[in-house]
């Protein structure tokens, strides 16, 4: 008897808590972010561990660039849940970006927990792409005696392209521009082009002529080539 009143009691509780997070996730998906944000807040007051909720705290958080509170927010779901490979992926991101915005001593002192964070993504999941791209930029980014390594950005580049060739091919050519060998980087990018015939792959391709080639007729060329075929 005393187990059926309890969950009498708080069965209401929880049709709120849950009308309350519907309310609040299509705020967000709305881009009404101060609305969806204080109602993220009360459910997590209500229950600390709410994982959506936390989640969603944590990416509000980040689309206005407060690092603390996203790593905060970020760290707790990955406590919470340690088996989510996204949660220690969204993790480093967010430690990936304070790191960037400190100073060097700081961020150098950051920079084995984000690699840690995205590797762990990845051993956990072990098709996670984003986890995979951010550790080829964090390998470009890093000077060498710190780390960074062209051959280390290439290994995972070689691993996307066993789980989804085209972003194969989307980081060997980012690969390629960002050392400046132009040609090898438009080889790449048609390929991509080839294989996922995406807006994206055609951006790509069009942004290395007009940004790093100074060549915007070409990539004017290419835009127009995607609505054609999108046509």
């Amino acid at each position: 008897m005393k187990y059926l009143i309890l969950k009498l009691f708080l069965f209401p509780l929880l049709v709120v808590a849950q009308t309350d997070f519907d309310k609040a996730e299509k705020y967000y998906e709305k881009g009404q972010i101060s609305l969806a944000r204080v109602l993220f807040e009360n459910i997590v007051k209500e229950n600390p561990n709410h994982l959506k909720a936390l989640e969603y705290l944590g990416d509000i958080q980040g689309s206005i660039k407060n690092w603390d509170k996203t790593i905060f927010y970020y760290e707790k779901i990955k406590n919470l849940k340690p088996t989510v490979a996204n949660y220690h992926y969204k993790y480093g991101g967010a430690l990936g970006m304070k790191a960037k915005e400190s100073n060097k001593f700081k961020a150098l002192g950051m920079i084995g927990e984000v690699k840690a964070s995205f590797e762990k993504a990845i051993q956990l999941n072990p098709k996670h792409i984003d986890a995979r791209w951010a550790l080829i930029e964090l390998y470009l980014q890093l000077p060498g005696i710190v780390g960074g390594s062209e051959s280390k950005a290439k290994r995972y580049s070689n691993e996307l392209a066993l789980i989804s060739p085209v972003d194969g091919s989307l980081s060997r050519g980012y690969i390629s521009e960002y050392f400046e060998r132009y040609e090898d980087a438009i080889k790449q990018y048609k390929l991509a082009i080839e294989i996922g015939k995406s807006k994206v792959c055609y951006q790509k391709l069009a942004d290395l002529y007009k940004n790093k080639m100074n060549q915007p007729e070409k990539a004017k060329q290419v835009l127009e080539e995607f609505e054609k075929k999108k046509g």
